[in-house]
């Protein structure tokens, strides 16, 4: 019997750093990782490998060109159901308010500790429920 796929987690921000950061967190939890730079790029690697699914979303909220509540929206009107834990340095009620009301897992402000990271990501996975620190 063949052993399960990991899940694969896409990490979307446009700080090299902290794609880098988080995918070695996301390997170190034996998950795929596959970073990118913006959301374009992101939803542009969905429809070109629909195949290859992705299970748990990391979004960044303030990028350049696209914000991280866009990418969402345009998940959500194309019917694609991924779990997504907003990531962001500059959080405001109504961004977060937002985000979780179109079904975001959570919505964590930077910096954050790894353990809050894996908590969040379990619970987008459907591994635990998430409490918080």
């Amino acid at each position: 019997m063949p052993l399960p796929k990991p899940p694969t987690v896409a990490i979307v921000d446009d700080d090299a750093s902290v794609c880098r950061a988080i995918s070695r967190l996301v390997r170190s939890l034996g998950y795929k990782a596959e970073t990118f730079s913006s959301g374009q790029k992101f939803l542009d690697r969905l429809d070109a490998a629909p195949s290859q699914p992705v299970d748990c979303l990391v979004l960044d909220q303030q990028m350049p060109e696209m914000r991280g509540l866009e990418v969402q929206g345009r998940l959500v009107a194309a019917g694609r159901r991924i779990p997504i834990v907003f990531i962001t340095a500059h959080e405001t009620a109504r961004d977060r308010d937002q985000a979780l009301a179109a079904g975001a897992i959570q919505y964590l402000t930077k910096p954050f500790g790894d353990e809050v990271m894996v908590r969040a990501l379990e619970a987008a996975l459907g591994r635990k429920e998430f409490h918080g620190l």
